[in-house]
């Protein structure tokens, strides 16, 4: 059986890590190189840093960032933010990242993700997907944002994971809007609606507030890994703790030797 993972994300800002809720009201949670050697040393399965000020502000991810945190850091490390070419891409593994994450640039470019993939390998590219729910719809649906969750994009989210995998895409990031920051667990709605249509391995982000969180989007949200953020950064839980308990509740949970 494929164990399930955990990642602590690093939300960086202007070199700080930061933590907001639904994407906004952001505060500081620290330097990423110390967070990401402390991680690393926790015992996490893998790390996922992300750029947020970069597409908005028009630049590059901070490169100079995720090469100290490869030089201190021997898990995979996704990185993204800011990436519109296949160059970038390039540029950032050669930096030390493993996995490349895309979001705004998959959307307006669809085309990048198969690029990617068969530059790199499917392995490689990460589809993250930020989605808010839509109101007043009998059946559940999310609409895809773009520009770290500031503009809606009129795409609907199951089909553009759907589409995003079959261009390419070895893995989807799926961050619920609504949920992000709130601490009262994840949107298990979408993340099993995501998991039961794809081939390939979803990782659930936004809304972690307790280790019970964390067993639900394994569980009832199908999901294959958990991102978290402050239930980490903020010391409510520590991640030896969380697989502890994730163990007992009978979830695969890769341990150190």
């Amino acid at each position: 059986m494929l164990t399930k993972r955990i990642i602590p994300c690093l939300d960086v800002k202007d070199g700080r890590v930061v933590k907001g809720t639904s994407f906004i009201q952001l505060r500081d949670a620290g330097d990423p190189v110390e967070l990401a050697a402390f991680y690393y040393q926790q015992g996490a399965d893998e790390l996922v840093f992300l750029d947020i000020s970069a597409t908005p502000g028009g630049r590059d991810t901070l490169v100079d960032v995720v090469e100290r945190i490869s030089e201190q850091v021997f898990i995979p490390l996704t990185v993204g933010g800011g990436l519109r070419t296949t160059d970038d891409m390039r540029r950032l593994l050669k930096a030390g990242a493993d996995k490349i994450s895309i979001n705004t640039a998959a959307v307006l470019i669809p085309e990048l993700i198969q690029d990617g993939a068969e530059k790199f390998g499917s392995q490689c590219i990460v589809v993250a997907i930020d989605a808010k729910r839509l109101e007043n719809n009998p059946k559940p649906r999310w609409e895809v944002y773009t520009h770290s969750g500031h503009q809606p994009s009129g795409r609907d989210t199951v089909d553009w994971a759907v589409r995003a995998v079959e261009m390419g895409a070895g893995e989807i990031l799926l961050t619920s809007i609504d949920a992000d920051g709130h601490r009262a667990g994840y949107d298990i709605d979408l993340t099993r609606a995501i998991s039961e249509i794809v081939t390939v391995p979803v990782i659930a982000s936004g809304g972690a507030g307790s280790m019970e969180d964390l067993y639900h989007a394994l569980v009832a949200g199908k999901a294959d890994a958990v991102l978290a953020a402050s239930i980490f950064h903020y010391g409510t839980h520590s991640i030896p703790e969380t697989k502890r308990y994730l163990i007992k509740k009978g979830i695969p949970i890769r341990i150190e030797a």
